[in-house]
């Protein structure tokens, strides 16, 4: 069984959402940021979502969704014992429903697939819920838990596609219209679509002129290939970097939902999401998850030059990112910012071409993070020597100044620097 009887989402259910969470769950604030703004030639706002006491806005439909239980049991006068939830969830979702649970007393039992990150499944296990892992993908782990909901007699809350659920996460866009009346456009991360649902029936109730743009990661892109048929349809996905979006099908509630209000879907590329990530730790000392930095890698990603001088909002919606994975994925974003590069070159094996070879190198203004000097198995004449280097530069300009100054003294590459991998 699953935990909404209703049919629809109305801006006066995502009001009484709002009632149900008042004085529990954070209000984040959506401050005006002044770098990104004159980083990205719009006037940016920022929905801080990441602050809530699990890391996502999940807390807000996974609140109002068992709220909303509690309610319809206690309206019907039912004497049977609510014997708990279940929840099929890799991250975020389960967070929000394993915390709201122990707050309101209901027992929660969350499908982890084996693959799932241990601090997501330990973290959850912390906020009391009971976890089960079960299969190699959130797909396989959903077939679990609805068939625990069968067998159990358990209620099953959907992650995204559920109405009290998208009412709850309808509530950001009632407080961003709140904090930021004057909006042009909002920009949302889209997963399984039931974020951009609610914000996007919230703030055009309000606001019928607002602009309300979805981001995908090309990995990921399941809402666009929906609208390209018009309803939803699985996808092969791809690794990606923003994981809390990687759902191979928008869900039908919420694609019906939202596809009438949304007023255009861009995706962007990985590289594109890591640049993000990097640019909000830099400049508005904020850790997201690749999910929440894929709205900033919309405006950046110059598909959206419409927005350019407009009041826009970007939703940052999580910051649940493992640190070993945030180190590698700022790595991935100094590369695509040309501020590390790499390559190989020959030089000669005889006394002091190694050291010419770094004083070109420090005159060039670059600094040189790793070097690996080879002669047992380099591809070249005995005489000579292959220098596999990673330097830190400034950008992409200084990239090349280090390749023309380094050509110029007749470094030979063997593979060239690279600007973009």
């Amino acid at each position: 069984m699953t935990s909404t009887q209703n049919s629809t989402v109305t801006y006066a259910s995502i009001v009484e959402a709002r009632e149900n969470l008042r004085g529990v769950l954070y209000e984040s604030p959506c401050p005006e940021s002044v770098p990104l703004s004159e980083l990205t030639g719009s006037d940016v706002f920022c929905k801080l979502d990441y602050l809530q006491r699990t890391g996502s806005f999940k807390e807000r439909g996974a609140r109002n969704a068992l709220v909303q239980l509690l309610a319809r049991r206690k309206a019907s006068d039912t004497q049977t014992p609510l014997i708990g939830v279940v929840a099929a969830s890799a991250g975020n979702h389960a967070l929000g429903l394993s915390y709201h649970g122990r707050l309101l007393g209901i027992p929660v039992t969350v499908v982890m697939p084996i693959t799932a990150p241990l601090i997501k499944v330990e973290t959850c296990r912390k906020l009391g819920a009971t976890i089960v892992l079960a299969g190699e993908s959130y797909p396989d782990a959903r077939q679990h838990a609805l068939k625990m909901a069968e067998e159990l007699g358990l209620y099953q809350v959907p992650g995204f596609d559920d109405t009290d659920i998208i009412a709850g996460q309808g509530t950001m866009g009632l407080e961003i219209l709140e904090q930021v009346p004057d909006i042009d456009a909002i920009i949302v991360p889209v997963g399984g679509a039931g974020l951009i649902a609610g914000i996007a029936i919230a703030a055009k109730a309000i606001n019928p002129g607002i602009k309300i743009i979805g981001v995908e990661p090309e990995e990921a892109a399941s809402f666009t290939a929906a609208l390209a048929v018009g309803k939803p349809v699985p996808i092969i996905l791809a690794p990606t970097i923003a994981d809390g979006l990687a759902v191979s099908q928008v869900g039908e509630i919420s694609y019906a939902l939202a596809a009438p209000l949304v007023d255009k879907v861009i995706t962007v590329t990985e590289d594109q999401i890591a640049l993000a990530i990097l640019r909000l730790v830099e400049l508005e000392k904020g850790v997201v998850e690749g999910a929440a930095a894929s709205s900033l890698a919309a405006l950046l990603s110059g598909k959206l030059p419409e927005l350019r001088g407009k009041r826009v909002v970007l939703c940052l919606c999580g910051g649940n990112i493992d640190p070993s994975v945030l180190c590698r994925v700022v790595e991935r974003g100094l590369v695509a910012d040309g501020r590390l590069c790499r390559f190989t070159v020959m030089i000669s094996d005889r006394p002091g071409a190694l050291a010419e070879f770094c004083r070109l190198v420090a005159l060039s203004g670059a600094s040189i993070r790793e070097i690996v000097h080879e002669r047992a198995f380099a591809k070249v004449h005995v005489s000579s020597v292959e220098v596999y280097c990673v330097l830190e530069t400034r950008n992409h300009g200084h990239v090349k100044e280090v390749f023309d100054l380094l050509s110029s003294h007749g470094v030979q590459f063997m593979v060239r620097p690279n600007m973009t991998e």
